[in-house]
């Protein structure tokens, strides 16, 4: 949040003209409240405490019509939603502290954020990051008086600089809605305003890079990671230009890493029981064929200034690699990969890189799968996919991309289904090439498809079991099936004794 003005300990008078405006406000919270939060609402009966509580549970729900009752009767209700947890407590029954005891406030601290009303109805523990928000009546004026500790200062300085940002751009008086992200830091959120197209907002303010963990660099610049929005705006204004459908932009604040965008939709590759829809992938897999057949540009251009897209070099992968080592070996065995079998799995891992061959480059989006695909069924031809997660596109193998899309970590896609839309791309590029290298880029899709698999396999379950998400669970088992179907290609057999002892 670095350049965002710090909110003073206290913000008196805030003017609450109306129910919109007190929507407005409850938005502005809902999209900062993060696990941990105590956020109390007081004053009079009647005041509006239970209408500011409900616009911020449908905010960070992202549903402006979420059925939200009061608490009143049963004293708490729990909204767990995708990205937490929600509890919204009406203390105004309470007969004493034994009453709250049985509530589990302290217990739900620690893996919820709290919305009370009547909150000077018990004694509340030592909280970090508290809102209090006190809403008083004046015939029939409302004010506002905020009182903000812990890091809810800088928090509400960037949501207000957000709405600063959506008023410039032409949606004033907009309804901000929670949209769910990726596993990445940026957030998101839709934009609606009557009579306007609605508009999504990236909230990615820049980023330093991580500590040194490879060779005295980053992971995050060994890996290749955007730390702001240049990349997404340059390497969207190039995707746009060449008739890919991604997102417009409306408006973008660099400085700030705010964007706010053409919202394409929430309908992705996949239907709504979470099947794989295969006109979609063949569309989707259509367009890598047509990306992949012309050649794109290192160096970028935009408002002046210059962007590089980088390669995907072995120092890339590999410590993607490594996140399998360090995350997935330790729990899936119960013990620490040793420092002389990790530089072994690497190095085994390089080995087998090199056999990928640097002769076919291209543009690589490194997460073209189901979340990043959105489908436009109104759209024609190659406009009904709507690609949206470019910024950490680099200059790799297109069968990255392929396999990525093919081997989805999130869908169930049969081997049969898969080999269909191999099969289709294949065909695409040998029309447009009659030299393609099929052969060695089937070797080049088992490699990467492995090194993808993976990656993956150390990433979700560092975000399943240390890092607050442990919806990534669920996708593992996939994971491991697409690695070992990878692992059947005889280029991969160096790998097998790895897999075999310690992926448990």
């Amino acid at each position: 949040m670095t350049g965002d003005p710090v909110m003073p300990a206290a913000m008196r008078n805030l003017d609450i003209t109306d129910e919109a405006t007190a929507c407005r406000l409850a938005q502005d919270i809902a999209a900062m409240v993060q696990t941990g939060d105590l956020i109390t609402l007081s004053g009079d009966l009647g005041a509006g405490k239970t209408t500011l509580a409900r616009a911020l549970i449908r905010s960070a729900a992202g549903d402006p019509v979420l059925d939200v009752p009061s608490p009143t009767f049963s004293i708490r209700i729990d909204y767990r939603l995708v990205h937490l947890l929600l509890a919204h407590i009406d203390l105004y029954r309470i007969a004493g502290e034994e009453d709250a005891l049985e509530l589990g406030l302290d217990e739900a601290l620690e893996e919820a954020a709290l919305i009370a009303e009547w909150p000077d109805r018990i004694t509340w523990p030592e909280v970090d990051n508290r809102l209090d928000i006190e809403i008083r009546m004046t015939g029939e004026q409302r004010q506002a008086e905020i009182r903000a500790s812990g890091s809810w200062p800088q928090r509400l300085a960037r949501s207000l600089r957000i709405r600063k940002f959506i008023d410039r751009a032409g949606y004033r008086k907009a309804d901000r809605l929670h949209v769910v992200g990726d596993a990445s830091s940026k957030a998101f959120e839709r934009i609606v305003s009557a009579g306007q197209q609605t508009a999504i907002l990236m909230n990615a303010p820049a980023r330093q890079p991580g500590p040194a963990v490879w060779h005295g660099r980053s992971y995050d610049d060994v890996a290749h990671r955007a730390l702001d929005v240049l990349p997404f705006l340059a390497i969207g204004s190039e995707l746009a230009g060449a008739d890919i459908h991604v997102p417009q932009v409306f408006a973008h604040d660099r400085a700030a890493g705010l964007v706010l965008m053409e919202d394409l939709g929430a309908e992705t590759i996949i239907d709504e029981t979470g099947e794989p829809v295969r006109e979609r992938y063949e569309a989707a897999i259509d367009l890598l064929a047509r990306m992949h057949s012309r050649s794109w540009p290192e160096i970028l251009h935009f408002d002046g200034e210059t962007c590089t897209v980088p390669r995907y070099d072995t120092d890339a992968m590999l410590i993607e690699i490594s996140l399998f080592a360090d995350w997935h070996v330790p729990h899936s065995r119960g013990q620490a990969m040793s420092p002389g079998n990790r530089q072994a799995f690497l190095q085994d891992w390089q080995d087998i890189l090199s056999a990928v061959g640097g002769e076919a480059q291209t543009w690589v989006m490194r997460d073209f799968h189901s979340p990043n695909i959105l489908w436009q069924p109104e759209a024609q031809g190659p406009h009904r996919v709507g690609v949206i997660d470019i910024q950490d596109t680099l200059i790799g193998h297109p069968a990255y991309d392929v396999a990525s899309l093919a081997q989805d970590a999130r869908v169930d896609i049969s081997e049969g289904m898969e080999d269909a839309l191999y099969r289709r791309y294949c065909d695409a590029r040998r029309t447009d090439d009659p030299k393609f290298d099929e052969e060695g880029f089937a070797r080049a899709y088992a490699i990467l498809g492995a090194q993808r698999a993976t990656k993956v396999l150390g990433a979700f379950t560092r975000l399943s079991f240390h890092g607050g998400k442990p919806g990534y669970e669920i996708y593992l088992d996939r994971v491991k099936q697409v690695l070992a179907r990878n692992l059947r290609h005889p280029v991969l057999s160096a790998l097998h004794v790895w897999y075999a002892d310690r992926d448990g």
